[in-house]
C-alpha cells in the first residue's frame, strides 16, 4: 500500500503542471482519514472522468458555456455533489475522501473535482482564490467563472461583486487580479489550510502542527509555512524543531518584518537551551 506521507513528498518534487490535483488530495484525506476506502474513492474518480469523456462528445471546442452545462450536468446533477451549507464548518467538508462519500464539501473539495474532471476531458480550467470563496475558472473560445459550491453556477460581473463585497465590505471593487489562475499546489494548500484553520479555533495545536507539516511535504519552499511551523513547535515547547523551521524559513526570507521576528524567536529559544 502506497504510504500517504511519502506520496505527498513526491508530490513536493513535481513541477506544478504535473500534480494530479485530485490524487493528491486524496493522499491529504488519507492521512486524517485511515479508516476510508481511498481505492473506492480512486475508482470513484475515474468513473467520473470516463463518464465526462462520453459527455464531452460533440461539445464544440470554442464553446465554454457548454462544457459548464456538461460539467453540471455531471457533476451536480448525475452525482449530487453540491456546497454543504448547514454544516459549513466540519472538518469532513475538506477532507476529499470524505465529500465523495457525502457528495458535500467545502468550495475549495468541490473544485478539486470538478478540476480532476475538467483536466480528464482535456478542458483548460484553473481555480480561482478569490476573497472568502474559492471559484473556477473553464476556458475555451472565452471563459466562465463558476461557482462549484452552488453547483456550477456562471458568475457574471454583479454576482462577482456581491461575492467580493460580502467577504471586504460594501466599498469593495473589482480589480485586477482578482480572477488569477491558482497553481494545483497552491489550491491544494487552500483545502488543507481549512483543516489547519478549524483545528486552530480548536485549541488544537498539535494537530495544526501537523496539517503544516503535511502541507510542507508537498511545497518545501512556502516560507510562509515553515515560519508557522516554527511558530506552533515554539508554542508547543519543541526547541530543537522551532529552530530548524525558522532557519528554514530564513533561508528563504532573510530580510523583512517576519525575517527580524524569526531571529528574535531564535534567540529566545536558544535562551531556553542554556
Amino acid at each position: 500500500m502506497i504510504d500517504p506521507r511519502s506520496a505527498l513528498d513526491a508530490v513536493g518534487l513535481l513541477p506544478d503542471t504535473e500534480i494530479d490535483i485530485a490524487d493528491a488530495a486524496l493522499h491529504f484525506a488519507r492521512v486524517d482519514a485511515p479508516e476510508a476506502d481511498w481505492q473506492a474513492a480512486r475508482r470513484h474518480l475515474s468513473g467520473l472522468a470516463r463518464e465526462a469523456v462520453d459527455l464531452a462528445v460533440g461539445v464544440p471546442e470554442d464553446d465554454v458555456a457548454t462544457r459548464a452545462r456538461v460539467l453540471a450536468l455531471l457533476l451536480s446533477a448525475r452525482h449530487g455533489y453540491a456546497g454543504d451549507a448547514e454544516d459549513y464548518a466540519n472538518p469532513r467538508n475538506a477532507n476529499l475522501l470524505h465529500v465523495i462519500e457525502r457528495r458535500r464539501g467545502l468550495p475549495v473539495a468541490l473544485g478539486v473535482i470538478w478540476l480532476h474532471v475538467a483536466r480528464a476531458v482535456g478542458w483548460a480550467a484553473h481555480g480561482v482564490d478569490f476573497p472568502g470563496h474559492f471559484l473556477l475558472a473553464l476556458e475555451g473560445g472565452g471563459a466562465v467563472v463558476l461557482d462549484v459550491f452552488a453547483g456550477g453556477t456562471p458568475l457574471g460581473v454583479r454576482a462577482l461583486l456581491r461575492l467580493l463585497r460580502a467577504a471586504e465590505g460594501p466599498k469593495a471593487d473589482l480589480r485586477p487580479g482578482l480572477l488569477a489562475p491558482m497553481p494545483a499546489r497552491a489550491v491544494l494548500l487552500r483545502l488543507q489550510n481549512n483543516i489547519k484553520l478549524r483545528r486552530l479555533a480548536a485549541g488544537d495545536l498539535p494537530g495544526a502542527l501537523a496539517c503544516a507539516q503535511d502541507m510542507l511535504r508537498i511545497a518545501p519552499d512556502a516560507a510562509g509555512l515553515w515560519h508557522e511551523t516554527g511558530t506552533l513547535n515554539q508554542q508547543l515547547d519543541q526547541v530543537a524543531a522551532a529552530l530548524h523551521c525558522y532557519e528554514r524559513f530564513l533561508a528563504l526570507v532573510p530580510q523583512g518584518e517576519l525575517a527580524t521576528r524569526a531571529r528574535t524567536a531564535m534567540d529566545e529559544l536558544r535562551s531556553r537551551l542554556n
